[in-house]
């Protein structure tokens, strides 16, 4: 029996537009409700606590708008809120970390990963732990890269300003011969081009999004909840909703509705 209802999502901004795009080539025909906390971005510099007051009214907004799950779309959220969100509410929810992990995992040739993302991801060390709990003897090299969500966020996705901070960040996990090298924030997609330029072919790109929409797609299937209708897709922001707008033609390459500012509290 199909299930209409849409998938809940939400990103601090723009990044999880990299999971919504996974989903629309995995899962057609299903809606989604995207929601972009843009008036408090970035994330990676939230403390635990913010980031789970912050979590909690997003999931409240999402479950009023009648989701049947919630992805968070964000690393630094998945790092850190998903699993006490999880007990709050009955909705199932799906994070990056895990899908992530297994990727890079299986991705790599040597066990040599490394991990770029924001200050909090890195600092919570959930990434390391959960590719460790999957493979003790990998080695992990995590790199914290607070400047990108702003570039990215501010349009500044290919200019010397990006390559600069990308130099900067990257040379290290570079200089440890890492071969996998996950995108630990959904916002880095856009800058792959740059980043595969930089490290060179010898280094796998992990993308957790391509990952966790294989689990929700086969989570949706177990549980009977996939959609077999017309997608209806529907995005709200906490922020400046033309600024969002002006931001997604750019990086998405297919039309979205419009964004509609609301106040999750």
């Amino acid at each position: 029996m199909a299930d209409a209802r849409p998938i809940g999502l939400f990103d601090s901004g723009v990044g999880g537009l990299t999971v919504l795009a996974q989903i629309v080539r995995l899962l057609p025909h299903e809606s989604i409700v995207y929601f972009a906390d843009t008036l408090n971005l970035p994330y990676g510099d939230k403390t635990p606590a913010e980031l789970i007051a912050l979590g909690d009214r997003i999931i409240r907004f999402l479950l009023a708008q009648g989701v049947k799950c919630v992805v968070f779309a964000c690393n630094t959220s998945s790092s850190i809120s998903l699993e006490v969100l999880q007990q709050r509410y009955p909705v199932p929810m799906l994070g990056l970390l895990q899908a992530g992990a297994r990727l890079a995992l299986k991705s790599s040739r040597r066990g040599r990963i490394g991990i770029l993302a924001t200050a909090a991801t890195v600092k919570s060390g959930a990434y390391e732990k959960a590719i460790k709990d999957l493979c003790p003897q990998a080695q992990v090299f995590s790199q914290a890269a607070p400047r990108l969500v702003p570039l990215i966020e501010s349009g500044e996705i290919d200019t010397p300003e990006a390559e600069a901070a990308l130099r900067e960040y990257l040379t290290p996990l570079k200089e440890a011969g890492i071969d996998t090298l996950i995108f630990g924030c959904t916002h880095y997609p856009f800058l792959a081009p740059l980043i595969s330029s930089f490290m060179g072919p010898g280094v796998a790109l992990v993308d957790p999004a391509v990952a966790v929409v294989e689990e929700l797609k086969e989570l949706l299937s177990q549980k009977g909840l996939l959609a077999n209708s017309t997608p209806f897709h529907r995005i709200f922001v906490s922020g400046d909703p033309e600024s969002f707008d002006r931001l997604a033609r750019r990086l998405y390459p297919d039309p979205l509705p419009p964004a509609v500012r609301v106040d999750p509290a």
